[in-house]
């Protein structure tokens, strides 16, 4: 059993109970302040199981990991572009800019640069929590793990010696089962059905419906936004930039009502005209604070940390390094010196839902598909991406590190998987506890 995991085991439960509240709050204590009562239902919806705790508490797990051996981690592998919250529901669809479907990782929020194992060992662990709480054994969980990191270490080898990791992707042409289907659901939406939804049109021109999570805004902060706006222009890269008739601005609202991990944070939405003048092609864009991502909080690099203006242009650079023709509206900005991630709100995008998935057997290739895809994200991040970070080819790296017998690697990935996940589900009823016993300041 890996030190770090015996260590947690054996800690008594008032410390580690402590231990858990002052990483919560030195996290969020400047979002809890801004909003205590979002961050008392993100809390409520982290208390329903372990899972939705360990979704919602990255920072602990970072918390953890920095502390646990790592034989795999060396000079360049300690440094890998890394999704930071790789867990089984971040993965999902999107349109890449050649107009393709995509299954890919689909959230950047927290990523960063670090050792390429810990998004590895935070996958296994929540393939174990959630297949536990679908009463699967301890045999088919290893099962699963097994085949998730088989199958990402053989999609590393494949990349390695060419620069096949920039063309390959998961897309209706090479996926089946039940991705296949997930890709199938996406290609069923429109853009009209979610300006429908979130849109009205007067009198020949379009403007967002109010209801729950909008907000309209005063005069003074709509200037603001639009300001931000035309600074976020200059950061689309210039291949990816439509003609001049794009862009213009529609309405501008405030947003929230957004996932588990954005409580706290500012948000709006702007609808723009998009590559015609057709009502249909209108584009609504996204434009949320930056969080400060999990991983960074235990990555003492200064060249890294000051490598990005803000949050905001930390995720826009890492979704672009990680994310192989990415979603061409993405970008960033600055409001009232605060950084946001500018992305288009897309109609394409389908998650992954594990709710249809009640058998081991129905996971198995789900979890062979994650496997590519993170080795995917992994890859395509190094020399060949546009990011400037890292020069080195990072499947070579990763090759060399796991070595010519993988056996162990998998197994090691296997046995965090496992244990970390039994210490969640401890951390779990602690959190609760701690949550329902006023123990947890600011909310």
């Amino acid at each position: 059993m890996p030190d770090i995991i015996t260590a947690l085991h054996d800690r008594d439960p008032k410390q580690r109970q402590s231990e858990l509240v002052k990483v919560l709050v030195d996290a969020f204590d400047d979002l809890m302040a801004a909003d205590p009562a979002a961050f008392r239902r993100r809390f409520r919806k982290m208390a329903v199981d372990p899972f939705a705790f360990y979704r919602g508490s990255a920072c602990v797990f970072y918390a953890d990991i920095v502390h646990d051996d790592d034989p795999w981690a060396d000079e360049r592998t300690r440094r890998v572009w890394i999704q930071g919250d790789l867990h089984a529901q971040n993965f999902g669809t999107y349109m890449d800019d050649a107009g393709v479907f995509v299954f890919d990782v689909n959230d950047f929020d927290e990523a960063y640069l670090g050792h390429f194992t810990w998004d590895v060992k935070r996958l296994a662990a929540s393939v174990a929590l959630l297949a536990w709480t679908k009463a699967f054994s301890d045999h088919d969980i290893r099962v699963l793990i097994e085949t998730y990191t088989r199958a990402y270490v053989h999609q590393v080898r494949y990349f390695v010696g060419g620069e096949r990791d920039k063309l390959f992707a998961l897309t209706l042409d090479n996926t089946d089962g039940y991705v296949h289907d997930v890709l199938v659901r996406a290609l069923a939406s429109t853009r009209i059905a979610l300006l429908e939804a979130k849109t009205l049109v007067e009198e020949h021109e379009r403007r967002f419906k109010m209801g729950p999570g909008v907000r309209r805004l005063e005069e003074a902060e709509r200037a603001r936004v639009e300001e931000a706006y035309q600074r976020y222009l200059h950061t689309i890269p210039a291949d990816k930039r439509f003609s001049s008739i794009t862009y213009r601005i529609k309405d501008v609202v405030g947003a929230s009502g957004f996932g588990i991990g954005s409580a706290g944070l500012s948000a709006y939405n702007i609808l723009v005209e998009g590559r015609s003048q057709a009502l249909e092609n209108d584009v609504i864009l996204s434009v949320k604070q930056g969080n400060v991502a999990a991983p960074s909080r235990v990555v003492d690099d200064p060249r890294i940390r000051e490598h990005f203006r803000h949050h905001g242009h930390r995720t826009a650079v890492s979704r672009r390094a990680l994310q192989a023709n990415t979603d061409p509206w993405l970008g960033h900005t600055e409001i009232d010196g605060v950084g946001y991630v500018v992305q288009e709100l897309s109609p394409y995008e389908a998650d992954l839902d594990w709710s249809g998935l009640s058998d081991p057997e129905d996971m198995v290739p789900v979890l062979a598909d994650l496997g590519r895809a993170t080795a995917k994200v992994h890859c395509v991040s190094d020399a060949d991406s546009d990011q400037t970070l890292m020069d080195f080819q990072v499947e070579d790296a990763i090759d060399a590190a796991i070595g010519p017998d993988e056996g162990p690697f998998v197994e090691a990935m296997v046995r965090f998987g496992m244990d970390y996940a039994a210490v969640v589900r401890d951390d779990h009823r602690l959190f609760v506890d701690a949550f329902r016993g006023g123990l947890i300041p600011g909310v």
